[in-house]
């Protein structure tokens, strides 16, 4: 090992205290912190934000890592450093060109935007927050083009969260699915059955809680590496694959929102506990690909948690955590959990008409950054796309527009990741029925770690060192294909309402 390769961890060592302490503070403010003590939290996170930028921008690590990508330096090191190297070169290269106040206005910018869009969530009301996601849409424009100042804005940032993916390529995706789901959907709806009103009981959310914990012990989410908050909305952070931490939202009269969020929640969990650990705090470790993260979590709770084999071996504990459902039957679960209905809220959606929900963000975030349409005409954007895709129109800002907060932290381009995951899962599923069999018969017989075990080792282990097509190609053989989901929605959902 070279004195400069030690005086190089060394500064990732450092580096790493900073990211470690922005992290506590973001799930701080996420989970408990009070409203009187925001303004604290968000000045120590820009603070210790701006220095970590600074540290991933300075001389003194362009110089080391031009020294290592030499030659003679480079063939020292083992792949796995060569790769989180490169990785760490391409990202200094593009963060250097970022001004360094800029990145500033923009962390301290995001920390207000994600307080602010919470109250006009509460209030539902879009001026609120208006001001805010202009500024939040400006300054991501500006960035990108310093970061990308060869790529069209919106491609660019499509590309930061899953790297190979292009406008174009998830056009021709997503175009496949809305020519087979629309009339599918519509034969389905033909065929609707009336609402369960068992659903609408009260369900106590301290047993929600328990419900929780028991599904992610279930599925494979280790409780001595992971723990769980509750949040307005539901996500998964890590600081290591020993220390990963998921967040839920208990409603009282809707128990299957939680549910299924821990299910969600738990496969981003365990894809981020069964990294290997060597890549810890690097940029191999902590995937970064969006979409394929998704297509776990996707994968866990619809692939598996909509199969009514995945509840066969737990439905009694489930009815003993909550008492409700004893009086409901595995098969009007199962009906109500594959429930295709147009609804309002997209985490709340079924899996088939979720796709739709994907869609509709994806072609807003197109006209906000290539047609320039102004802030104040997006609830009303909004609201004319629901009435295309799901023949519904919200009533406020709170079921519409307000719902997600990724916006709020400049997330443009996440949404789409969600539909490229549900895409990847119907090959996934192509690949697992192969090499494991019947995936029914292993849900039923309470195997579900078996292919928690396959998942780890066949994507899982890699983190970031394999591309989302990369990942595709070795596990299925096969290019991104759209047809696969389509296929599992067409004979799942003709079965269940007998088209």
């Amino acid at each position: 090992m070279s004195t400069l390769f030690e005086e190089f961890q060394n500064y990732l060592n450092k580096m790493n205290q900073y990211d470690h302490v922005i992290t506590l503070l973001y799930w701080d403010m996420k989970t408990c912190t009070p409203k009187l003590g925001q303004k604290g939290h968000v000045e120590a996170l820009t603070h210790f934000s701006s220095e970590a930028f600074a540290m991933s921008t300075s001389e003194k690590l362009g110089e080391m890592l031009a020294a290592l990508t030499e030659p003679t330096e480079f063939g020292q090191l083992t792949d796995t450093w060569q790769f989180i190297v490169k990785r760490m070169k391409r990202d200094f290269d593009r963060n250097k060109r970022i001004p360094s106040e800029l990145y500033k206005t923009y962390v301290q910018t995001q920390a207000e935007a994600g307080n602010v869009w919470t109250e006009a969530k509460e209030a539902s009301d879009f001026s609120l927050f208006s001001p805010y996601l202009q500024k939040m849409i400006e300054l991501t424009r500006e960035i990108a083009g310093y970061t990308d100042p060869e790529k069209e804005v919106y491609d660019a940032l499509l590309d930061q969260y899953e790297e190979g993916m292009d406008s174009a390529t998830i056009d021709m995706l997503f175009e496949d699915l809305k020519k087979e789901l629309i009339p599918f959907v519509k034969e389905i709806l033909a065929k609707q059955r009336p609402e369960n009103p068992a659903f609408q009981e009260y369900f106590d959310p301290d047993a929600q809680r328990k419900v929780q914990a028991m599904l992610l012990d279930y599925i494979g989410f280790r409780k001595d590496a992971g723990s769980i908050g509750e949040t307005e909305h539901p996500f998964t952070l890590n600081f290591s694959s020993r220390d990963v931490r998921v967040t839920n939202h208990y409603y009282e009269h809707a128990p299957l929102s939680s549910i299924f969020s821990a299910i969600h929640e738990g496969g981003h969990g365990i894809f981020e506990q069964n990294i290997n650990p060597e890549y810890d705090n690097t940029r191999a470790g902590g995937c970064c690909y969006m979409g394929l993260h998704e297509s776990q979590s996707r994968f866990y709770e619809n692939i598996l948690g909509r199969n009514k084999n995945f509840w066969l071996p737990i439905y009694d504990r489930l009815g003993e955590l909550l008492p409700p459902f004893q009086k409901i039957s595995p098969d009007d679960f199962y009906r109500e959990i594959n429930h295709v209905q147009n609804s309002f809220i997209r985490v709340n959606a079924d899996e088939v008409t979720y796709c739709f929900h994907i869609i509709l963000r994806y072609e807003m975030e197109k006209a906000i950054f290539r047609e320039n349409i102004p802030v104040h005409e997006l609830p009303a954007l909004w609201n004319r796309k629901m009435q295309e895709y799901l023949q519904l129109t919200p009533s406020n800002d709170a079921e519409g527009i307000l719902q997600d907060m990724h916006w709020s932290d400049g997330s443009f381009g996440y949404f789409p990741s969600y539909l490229l995951g549900s895409i990847y899962d119907g090959m996934l599923l192509d690949a697992l029925r192969e090499e494991l069999g019947d995936v029914d018969t292993l849900l039923r017989n309470g195997k579900i770690k078996e292919i928690t075990k396959w998942l780890n080792k066949k994507i899982h282990w890699y983190g970031s060192t394999r591309k989302p097509k990369e990942v595709i190609a070795a596990v299925c053989g096969k290019e991104v294909s759209a047809e696969p989901l389509i296929r599992y929605f067409k004979e799942k959902y003709s079965e269940i309402y007998n088209i």
